[in-house]
């Protein structure tokens, strides 16, 4: 599916090209449930109950183009929905420290889940969830699939013995329903309020949320054909999983998710949910006139060198620029892909620990609830 080339401002009301199917956030009334509201720096924001939010689906697969910050995300979308009450079950695919250490911890995820924030009473006297997560890789998924097929006891040597290159070879696509099918038992079973998968950086994305579909489609029967159907049932049922992706306010990342966005809703068929735009810059507060100007006005111009007023004239315009170009981004990926987005402001941060996941978090419900955010100083 090739996206529309200028799509109308209210998504509500989007008129495609005839063949060129809406999104499915429309068809089933979506923006019913997100009021777009206007605020300053013409960004707009998406309104509704955070509860509601994480009530959409059980499971939200977290997708974006690497470097766009989709793990802080996720920690932040976790640690936000367990503010609201939520038990949080954070599924990483790769293994690394970044979500840990989004909750003040330094030891990388294994395949058994571990307590990142355990309940506790919120702040309002309300009780917050708790916040586990899990590694689940592809030789984790081969292990538990083949103990629940009856083969425990050859499991681990099947697993390690490099069996699984040689089957996926042979069948591609194999890896991805591995993992998928353990994260749809896992929506089964009902561990946790709502599931969060760190989903691989966008182009494998793609391929990890097709993969079964191209499996029923090659396979006529068998438990792997059965483990991919219900795969599929998984990502076309919106109750029951959602897509969001992640983005920057910036020419490429915004270009890629709008590309990515039509592409998983045309091959993958999943609904996707609001679109996270990560670091968009708050709007400047007081720099509407020139340093020069500025000085005269306090009565200090003669005391200000020269070179110096150059320099914050420059630093002025530069963070103008900046605001201008973020801000024609968001307002880009408005018009070209009709979807919601949530804008988090940017961090002034060397690294993200529990702290930083609690602002991002509470920035994050605040883009959800259409909360006011403060203007930059």
């Amino acid at each position: 599916m090739k996206p529309p080339d200028r799509a109308p401002q209210n998504p509500s009301s989007l008129k495609l090209s005839p063949g060129l199917a809406a999104f499915k956030g429309l068809e089933q009334d979506l923006w019913r449930a997100i009021d777009l509201c206007r605020e300053h720096g013409n960004y707009a924001r998406p309104s509704m109950n955070v509860g509601t939010f994480c009530a959409q689906s059980h499971v939200l697969v977290v997708a974006g183009k690497g470097g766009v910050g989709k793990t802080t995300m996720t920690a932040a979308l976790a640690r936000m929905a367990a503010d609201a009450g939520n038990s949080v079950l954070i599924v990483e695919l790769e293994g690394k420290s970044g979500i840990t250490a989004a909750f003040g911890r330094r030891e990388d995820l294994g395949y058994e889940e571990v307590l990142l924030a355990p309940a506790a009473l919120g702040a309002g006297g309300a009780m917050t969830g708790p916040v586990r997560a899990r590694r689940l890789t592809p030789d984790d998924a081969l292990m538990e699939y083949l103990e629940d097929h009856g083969l425990r006891r050859v499991s681990k040597r099947l697993a390690h013995s490099g069996v699984l290159d040689v089957v996926s070879t042979a069948i591609p696509g194999i890896r991805d329903v591995l993992v998928l099918g353990k994260v749809k038992q896992l929506e089964r079973e009902a561990l946790a309020d709502l599931i969060l998968v760190d989903a691989p950086a966008t182009g494998h994305a793609i391929t990890f949320l097709t993969s079964a579909s191209g499996l029923v489609s090659a396979a006529r029967g068998g438990p792997l054909r059965t483990q991919a159907q219900d795969v599929v049932d998984l990502l076309s049922d919106p109750a029951r999983c959602r897509v969001i992706l992640v983005t920057l306010p910036e020419e490429l990342p915004v270009s890629e998710t709008i590309e990515s966005a039509y592409t998983l809703e045309d091959r993958a068929g999943v609904q996707l949910g609001p679109v996270i735009v990560n670091a968009c810059d708050p709007e400047p507060v007081g720099l509407e006139r020139p340093a020069a100007e500025m000085a005269a006005a306090g009565g200090g111009a003669d005391r200000v060198p020269p070179g110096h007023l150059a320099a914050l004239e420059e630093a002025r315009r530069f963070r103008l620029a900046r605001h201008a170009v973020s801000s024609d981004q968001v307002e880009r990926l408005g018009r070209e892909l009709p979807l919601p987005r949530l804008l988090v402001p940017a961090l002034d941060a060397a690294t993200i620990g529990s702290a930083e996941t609690a602002q991002l978090a509470d920035a994050l419900a605040g883009a959800v609830t259409g909360r006011p955010r403060p203007p930059a100083r």
